[in-house]
């Protein structure tokens, strides 16, 4: 039996009496609600409970419990299976010029630096590992499994994944958020909050870095900054190469995220066209409503974007009011 997201939302056990829930926007794979209990008001995140994000589940509720006891994010008042609630925050999530502004910059490297060495000591029981290798391959085999217009190009996919880890070779291994949005950082005023942590898995330490570069858009100057405030020292080339090709490795996971999720939609025709519009075309969509922010096909285009970002290296398009 399938259970309406709201409904569930507002019968969760954890309620001390009767509830409304309001729906939040944003999130790509969870239908997110605002519940008021007794003047308290929570989050509550509703998945699909399916074998592959039971695991996700485990992990974003192991990964929030210990960044809330790091100090990163809101307090997970209940979970189950397919369901997490945690504490609402009042405040608003971050633009990409809030990033390039020079007092905030210090302050989400302490976030990113936080995560990767702070959240490690608090959590309890196994976490996986990201390694975008594995997640990528992964999403090769969906595409193949879905059926996808652009199969006979996956081979190509995989023999320029085998490349990558071979460029790459050993790594260094931190405790990753993997999805550092716009849309996942709240500033209440004081101080910062990093939520959302489903993707949250030990990681090579540019990932998060990659993500923040390519989510906010900030100037090519700003890279080093980055990178000296997270290292705590100045880059070297070797440093910058390695970044770069984790960038679009990032790309590329993302396009895997959205088209793999709309190679698994119904469509009317597969479609094998690899083309994407440019990021002025795209925002000039959105702006006169011939694209619509979360919808599947926006999405399916987005992630098409990120793909021609992954083989052009120009800009990646970012998230920004597209979902």
């Amino acid at each position: 039996m399938i259970i309406d997201p709201k409904t569930r939302a507002e019968t969760l056990p954890c309620w001390r009496g009767p509830v409304a829930a309001e729906p939040l926007p944003g999130g790509m794979t969870n239908t997110n609600f605002v519940v008021r209990d007794r003047g308290e008001r929570f989050v509550v995140r509703i998945g699909d409970d399916i074998p592959v994000h039971q695991v996700m589940r485990f992990n974003e509720r192991a990964a929030s419990i210990a960044a809330h006891a790091a100090g990163l994010s809101p307090e997970v008042v209940h979970a189950e299976p397919g369901a997490l609630v945690m504490r609402f925050v009042e405040g608003r999530t971050l633009a990409p010029e809030d990033v390039r502004r020079p007092e905030m910059l210090p302050r989400v490297v302490d976030l990113v630096r936080r995560c990767h060495l702070d959240v490690p000591k608090h959590l309890r029981g196994p976490v996986l590992m990201f390694w975008p290798f594995h997640v990528l391959r992964d999403y090769a085999a969906t595409l193949e499994e879905g059926r996808s217009g652009w199969a006979p190009e996956l081979p190509r996919f995989r023999a320029l994944i085998d490349r990558f880890e071979g460029a790459l070779g050993p790594t260094e291994i931190v405790f990753g958020h993997n999805d550092l949005l716009p849309s996942n950082l709240i500033d209440d005023g004081e101080r910062l909050w990093l939520i959302d942590w489903e993707s949250a898995y030990r990681n090579d330490p540019l990932v998060d870095l990659a993500i923040v570069l390519d989510s906010f858009a900030p100037s090519p100057e700003l890279q080093d900054v980055l990178l000296q405030a997270r290292f705590d020292r100045a880059p070297d080339e070797a440093l910058r190469v390695r970044l770069e090709l984790i960038r679009a490795l990032t790309r590329l996971y993302y396009a895997g995220v959205l088209l793999s999720a709309s190679a698994l939609a119904r469509r009317a025709t597969p479609d094998a066209d690899l083309s994407a519009p440019t990021l002025p075309e795209f925002r000039l969509a959105i702006r006169e409503g011939r694209l619509k922010p979360g919808a599947p096909e926006t999405k399916h285009i987005l992630g098409k974007m990120f793909l021609a970002s992954f083989f052009s290296g120009v800009a990646a398009p970012g998230f920004g009011a597209a979902v």
